[in-house]
């Protein structure tokens, strides 16, 4: 599928993908790119780095068409080859004579300064697969790679959202498994809770399951991971929302490669539209990979010194990592405690340089009675301030401003403006 780029100005800022735009990550390929102008070439190696081509394994020349040609002469073509060209003659002879070394079923991205439709239904009969308009951004390339390996008809690739607690103890997997009920229920979004703190995750206590297999059966059986296995460890919470659980028990040790979680999290991509990644608080490989990899995240944090701290360092650190993905999220949990100095959202919005997406009052009455039950707090207080809070997040978080909201009686504004009294 051949698509153009919208020309870029130089004054405009490289363009970040909001949360609309999906670009499901590449599988393993080899991509090799003949860059003519050193900006090119520069896009090409900042989308290496891309979280979404971490499998691809992408090498870049410069020369152009013919210095392509003369490497296929001798050596097999890769998966995909990138080809810079700065004039419209040069790039139908120069594919003219590529075609003569290149191996059947590589496929072409041809980047060039010519907008013209000819040209076009040319590159379209010669069996290029995507002709992008320089200047080339970051994003350009990764959107061009990612969409070679995404056909139209194929089911979309499902969105991952990493909830993390910024400290022990300040209500992440609440927030995790709160939120994922409002995605399911509210966005009628179909989802998956991954619960991945092994030892001790509280997703089953909190949705009221007890299933007898889950997320360790797939972690400690790599080589069975596929779509019917892992549907069969899912446990069924709602119509829209599935469980992936925790085995909560320590009679085994749970150490784990960086990469361990890769093959469960592709398989859920393929199946759930929505995947919630639980991720406990700890800092090992596994869990930076989870991390980076999600295409959103979520910091939860309380309003003290330690949470602060920890967030900033989180946050530079994931922003860092993902430099074309939007900003890591943060919100504030457990706001209001009684006679305990905070931390206001001011100060953490000026140590952070982003404002939390959501404050979230501290109420034990209401979130331990929801805990003790099994519940949601929705499912206990469907009209509470709370419930809305955590809706806003998983509009936040999965981009969609639409809601499937509950009628109120005629009396709702009333109640809501003695509410705000």
């Amino acid at each position: 599928m051949i698509s153009y780029a919208r020309q870029q100005t130089a004054d405009e800022q490289p363009a970040i993908p909001q949360a609309e735009e999906h670009i499901a990550p590449a599988p393993r390929v080899s991509v090799q790119a003949f860059c003519e102008t050193a900006e090119t070439a520069a896009a090409v190696q900042a989308a290496a780095e891309d979280r979404r081509l971490g499998k691809a394994h992408i090498k870049i020349q410069m020369g152009g068409m013919a210095a392509a040609t003369e490497a296929y002469r001798s050596a097999p073509t890769p998966n995909v080859i990138i080809l810079e060209t700065e004039g419209r003659t040069d790039i139908l002879a120069g594919l003219d004579q590529l075609a003569t070394v290149c191996d059947a079923g590589t496929r072409v991205v041809v980047i060039g300064k010519v907008n013209d439709v000819t040209l076009y239904r040319e590159l379209v009969r010669r069996g290029v697969s995507d002709y992008v308009i320089a200047p080339v951004t970051t994003i350009d390339v990764v959107r061009s790679i990612c969409g070679l390996f995404s056909a139209p008809e194929a089911k979309a690739v499902g969105r991952i959202i990493a909830v993390v607690g910024a400290k022990g103890g300040v209500g992440a997997s609440t927030v995790a498994h709160n939120v994922a009920w409002a995605i399911a229920r509210d966005l009628a979004l179909d989802s998956v809770v991954a619960d991945l703190d092994l030892a001790f995750g509280t997703a089953g206590l909190d949705y009221n399951q007890d299933p007898p297999q889950g997320i360790a059966d797939a972690v400690f059986s790599p080589d069975r991971v596929d779509t019917a296995f892992i549907d069969r460890l899912l446990s069924k919470c709602t119509d829209h929302l599935s469980l992936l659980a925790a085995p909560a028990t320590l009679e085994r040790v749970y150490d784990f490669g960086a990469d361990a979680f890769d093959s469960i999290f592709d398989t859920l991509r393929s199946t759930m539209p929505c995947i919630v990644l639980d991720v406990p608080h700890q800092w090992s490989g596994w869990t930076k990979r989870a991390l980076i990899g999600a295409d959103d995240i979520l910091i939860v944090a309380a309003p003290d010194l330690a949470n602060l701290r920890n967030t900033k360092n989180m946050y530079d650190l994931i922003k860092a990592s993902r430099p074309n993905d939007r900003a890591p999220m943060y919100c504030l949990n457990q706001v209001g405690v009684p006679k305990r100095p905070e931390i206001s959202a001011s100060e953490f919005a000026k140590a952070i340089e982003s404002p939390p997406i959501a404050t979230i009052p501290f109420d034990p009455q209401m979130f331990g009675s929801a805990a003790n039950n099994g519940q949601m707090i929705a499912e206990i207080a469907a009209g509470h301030r709370t419930t809305e809070i955590f809706l806003q997040i998983a509009q936040r978080l999965t981009g969609r401003g639409e809601t499937k909201k509950p009628k109120g009686s005629f009396l709702s504004p009333f109640l809501e403006k003695l509410r705000s009294k």
